[in-house]
């Protein structure tokens, strides 16, 4: 399961439209604001439950996020004992290079920026697929 962390309603429709292009098996979860997603991973209130809400194989974070930022939820994050070993992947529209060495400082493992065009996107979803759910070796979390 993919968590992607996002607050655009038409980012999480072309995100979802480029796996589905790509033909990437796995489901992804959204949560739309950075207190969302902290509850999500620690499964708190109506995540609990680890059946239904499964931790990730790989989080998407977007950096402009309300309530709480995407930096807010890496640093987050890297303090977890279990959740500390799953890669995070910024997909922002931010190139700023203040926020590249602030989220790789607080542990990214890539960042990418968002395309403008959905053929750009989906170009780059297939590399993600390539790389982070074929290629890479994932941790396992579920025995920390």
């Amino acid at each position: 399961m993919i968590l992607l962390v996002e607050d655009s309603e038409d980012d999480i429709v072309l995100v979802r439209r480029a796996f589905k292009k790509c033909r990437i098996a796995n489901p992804v979860h959204v949560v739309t604001n950075g207190e969302s997603a902290i509850e999500y991973l620690a499964g708190q209130s109506h995540y609990a439950d680890r059946t239904h809400h499964p931790l990730p194989l790989l989080i998407l974070l977007d950096l402009k996020l309300p309530k709480k930022s995407g930096l807010e939820v890496l640093g987050w994050i890297r303090q977890q004992n279990v959740l500390k070993r799953i890669p995070v992947v910024i997909l922002t529209s931010s190139a700023q290079a203040t926020d590249v060495n602030q989220a790789y400082e607080l542990g990214a493992n890539s960042y990418l920026v968002k395309p403008v065009q959905f053929d750009h996107l989906q170009r780059l979803i297939e590399r993600l697929d390539i790389y982070w759910l074929r290629t890479n070796v994932a941790p396992d979390v579920a025995n920390t």
